[in-house]
């Protein structure tokens, strides 16, 4: 099948690495997860990945914790998720590049767009860490960043729901799940897709997003070759 998107950018919570737990990381998932992303690497996709560091750190939960250093945390937190996520997917026997938003050369080197794109080119996986490299901002926003700034065709938002609904479906069994949405509707509804920032700054680049859910990995597969998995945000 021919695929539908030539490069993609996929943000993955740092909870989804630590398995039920939500915490650390646990191999079987992270194994299951990182062969989704292989089955998706080897139909000749090109993919970027944003890990986010929910599993070590979240911000808005650090108590009386000065925000701004909260957040630095928290940036510190998708750094070891990036390399952890990449040293799976080598063991897997996918090239990969790690850059990060904050200069630690010992670590991984600094992003730029260049070296993305050519690692890319090269047929690497390309795993981004640290975030914006700022404060107050999301990973979701990191992703919505990273993927306009490489020229991606989507933005893959790889949640523990399958897409995006009307409120919670967990708690509301008459949940509506949306198979499309606009971004103008996620923003004037609130909806629990991404924050305003990203929601904003997918909408000014037209860059679309599928949601869709990682508890089955193979969904990005599915996803790449354009099959009906999740709900595609976009605007008209």
């Amino acid at each position: 099948m021919a695929l539908k998107y030539q490069r993609i950018l996929l943000k993955i919570s740092g909870e989804a690495l630590g398995g039920e737990k939500g915490m650390g990381f646990d191999e079987p998932t992270m194994d299951a997860i990182c062969g989704g992303v292989k089955k998706a690497h080897e139909l000749g996709v090109q993919i970027g990945i944003v890990v986010g560091g929910g599993n070590f750190w979240r911000g808005r939960s650090s108590g009386k914790m000065e925000r701004t250093l909260a957040d630095k945390i928290g940036m510190l937190a998708t750094v070891m998720n990036a390399l952890a996520v990449s040293d799976k997917l080598e063991q897997l026997g996918v090239p990969t590049e790690v850059f990060t938003s904050i200069t630690m050369p010992q670590v991984a080197q600094p992003f730029t767009r260049k070296d993305a794109l050519r690692a890319m080119d090269e047929g690497k996986i390309a795993v981004f860490g640290g975030g914006t490299g700022n404060p107050f901002f999301s990973t979701d926003t990191a992703t919505a960043l990273r993927a306009v700034e490489v020229s991606a065709d989507v933005m893959f938002k790889a949640t523990m729901v399958d897409g995006v609904y009307d409120k919670d479906p967990h708690k509301y069994p008459d949940a509506k799940k949306y198979d499309t949405l606009t971004f103008t509707k996620v923003l004037e509804d609130q909806l629990a897709v991404m924050d305003g920032t990203a929601a904003t700054l997918c909408r000014d680049n037209k860059l679309p997003i599928l949601v869709f859910d990682l508890a089955d990995p193979d969904n990005i597969a599915r996803a790449v070759q354009g099959e009906n998995v999740g709900t595609l945000v976009y605007e008209g």
